[in-house]
């Protein structure tokens, strides 16, 4: 019946207090002088576990002995052997002595025990677990989990804990005695309502405690998953004095912890308030804490909800929210760590990287998970050409109607805010250093956010960017890796946008081939993340009626999945400078192949005038021309024989002139 015992490996702790009236008939014997066995006629049992127990008596034992143990409970008996490993007493003056002994791993033992705790009474058994709450130390918190672990199944076996909420009432009952404290609540996530509700409070009705996850110390603690132990004299923003009011209650100290299921997500918290007769909660209390947290832990393990409407990561799959991080690679890992270091502070944040790679999308996350994520989020364009229009946005029509006031409490992004012109940057400058409009009509209250493809340090020193409003924004940097360089990433992103596109129009879900997605993720994506998702939309829009995606839907020239001209745009036609898998002097190489043969057809094929004028030797451009024949070779490629001079060369064949040559 009592699987724990097989389940959980920190036995040690569990030490059950044995009492006389429990009729535990206890024999113990050690070697006299010539060897033979004899009985320590005073000895008393005090404590047992499944690894050893304790026993008092007046005489003198050695640790490192070998006693011979005869244990016997109603019609359980057995015999067993251990070795005294501590021995202390409880004072001084105390002649008798406690020894400590150590018993070799024996399955009998289980057993006995098993029907030893099956006598207790349940309410012997609570105390005896609010006793070992109380009152044991532990080197790590996981071991105190373990041992809790135990305890509450223990109980669960024994009461088949038929009143869960009465056990939590006793517990936290328990807590405001032993912790001197007035009032002590539970509370636990609802993902539907993103608000912590109180499932069960002592001195308050739990029924009118419910809030947003963000808010109050509660919501502190729930978000960060950092303890906290502060006092209204040192700390007063923090409180939600706004349940004060309700209750007509003053709080004076809180000290929180948070509670974690079996996959360790952080499902709610525990609140202790109003130390008496102290500003705060001690040391002592905090150790407490902390070995309730876990003990509350214990009893929720299983609790892990799931909602479509959930805003909190942890309690959504990524599909349903709005705004998702997606990856796995170890960028994406350390930018999701960065929105919980950075999320609460107030300084401007400045995020860089190419386009599409989900610059405004970090922003916006980051504005959600933190405090100000119940207030409004702007949006700013800096590169809009229509200047009045962004400077009623910036400025407003008569200083003090824009998206700055509008916007108090909450946060507003500047998105490219190196295509803002100089004098809407100075400007810009002098508002949010005085933290007011000019002339002081109005005070802003914001987190500013910026976002820039652009490299703005190098615009600095060209005189583009305004220096001071460059090092005002740039208080926090956050640079966001190119799709590319986690290719890897391009699996889940493709999943991601499938899933939302066809629920979207409203077909069943699509796949691609093995091939097909080799193809996807051989591509570049010079667009990255932004180009993927386009990729995806055409996909679906393009083939409503296939469920597997092939190869031959991404070569499908009259209909194009990808936007083979971003390359041209961005690196020109010059052959293979694109090509992130060729080594840069191989594409290098490539390169000043094709302007030799430019300047060398400029020159109605003289090399020594081309050589000359590209500032060269004549022996330099053939040595030139005979390593990128080399690249070529290697690479494969399809050549056309052009005669000058009465010496071949070579010119790279276009794709679509492959086959005829």
């Amino acid at each position: 019946m009592l699987a724990s015992f097989s389940e959980f490996k920190f036995y040690q702790s569990f030490r059950v207090p044995v009492e006389e009236a429990d009729d535990l008939r206890f024999l113990i014997q050690q070697d006299d002088e010539v060897g033979k066995l004899v009985y320590i006629n005073d000895a008393k049992l005090l404590d047992i576990s499944v690894t050893g127990f304790g026993f008092q008596t007046k005489e003198r034992i050695s640790v490192g002995t070998e006693m011979t143990i005869s244990l016997q409970f109603k019609k359980v008996h057995i015999d067993l052997t251990g070795t005294v490993v501590r021995a202390f007493s409880q004072s001084i003056e105390d002649e008798d002595l406690i020894y400590g002994v150590e018993i070799d791993e024996d399955k009998r033992i289980h057993k006995f025990l098993e029907q030893y705790i099956m006598s207790f009474s349940a309410e012997r058994l609570k105390e005896c677990l609010v006793d070992s709450v109380l009152k044991e130390r532990y080197n790590k918190a996981s071991d105190g989990f373990e041992m809790f672990s135990l305890l509450l199944s223990l109980f669960k076996d024994i009461t088949h804990f038929g009143d869960k909420d009465g056990f939590i009432d006793n517990m936290l009952e328990e807590v405001v005695r032993v912790m001197n404290a007035q009032r002590s609540s539970i509370f636990l996530i609802n993902p539907e309502t993103n608000e912590l509700e109180a499932i069960n409070a002592l001195g308050v009705d739990k029924n009118n405690l419910k809030f947003d996850y963000r808010l109050g110390v509660a919501g502190c603690v729930f978000t960060t998953g950092i303890a906290l132990n502060i006092d209204t004299i040192n700390d007063k923003t923090r409180f939600n004095s706004a349940f004060d009011k309700v209750f007509n209650f003053e709080t004076k100290s809180i000290i929180c912890h948070p509670i974690h299921n079996r996959e360790d997500k952080i499902i709610g918290v525990i609140e202790v308030i109003n130390k008496r007769n102290q500003d705060r909660f001690t040391v002592e209390d905090e150790k407490t804490m902390k070995v309730l947290a876990l003990v509350f832990s214990s009893v929720f393990h299983k609790f892990n909800p799931m909602s479509e409407s959930s805003q909190i990561r942890r309690f959504s799959t990524p599909f349903d929210r709005e705004h998702a991080l997606i990856g796995k690679a170890p960028h994406i890992a350390q930018l999701r760590s960065t929105i919980i270091k950075i999320k609460d502070i107030d300084a401007p944040v400045l995020i860089t990287g190419e386009h599409g790679v989900g610059k405004s999308l970090f922003a916006r996350i980051l504005h959600h998970e933190g405090k100000r994520g119940l207030k409004t989020f702007e949006e700013i364009k800096c590169e809009e050409s229509d200047l009045a229009k962004l400077s009623a946005e910036l400025f407003g029509p008569d200083e003090t109607v824009c998206k700055l006031t509008r916007c108090q409490g909450g946060t507003v992004l500047l998105h490219e805010i190196g295509k803002m012109n100089l004098e809407f940057q100075r400007r810009l400058l002098n508002v949010l250093e005085a933290r007011g409009l000019p002339e002081g009509k109005v005070s802003i209250d914001i987190c500013l956010m910026a976002t820039t493809s652009q490299d703005l340090g190098k615009m600095v020193e060209e005189g583009d960017f305004d220096r001071e409003l460059y090092h005002y924004i740039n208080k926090a940097n956050i640079a966001i890796e190119p799709l590319r360089k986690r290719i890897d990433d391009v699996d889940l992103l493709v999943d991601y946008f499938l899933k939302l596109e066809c629920k979207k129009q409203g077909l069943l879900l699509k796949s691609f081939s093995t091939k097909a997605m080799e193809k996807l993720k051989d591509y570049d994506w010079p667009g990255n993340v932004q180009e993927l998702k386009t990729c995806i939309e055409r996909v679906v829009l393009y083939n409503p009626k296939a469920h597997i995606i092939t190869d031959a839907a991404l070569q499908n020239e009259a209909a194009p999945l990808l936007d083979v001209n971003a390359k041209k745009r961005m690196f020109g036609d010059t052959p293979f400078v694109a090509d992130y898998h060729l080594p840069l002097k191989d594409r290098v190489a490539i390169v000043e192949r094709e302007m030799i043969l430019a300047e060398i057809k400029r020159n109605n094929g003289n090399k020594s005038k081309a050589a000359k004028e590209m500032g060269i030797s004549r022996e330099a451009l053939r040595k030139k021309l005979l390593t990128s024949d080399e690249v070529l070779a290697e690479l494969g490629i399809v050549h056309e024989k052009i005669e000058y001079e009465g010496e071949e060369l070579f010119e790279i064949v276009a794709d679509d002139e492959k086959e005829a040559a």
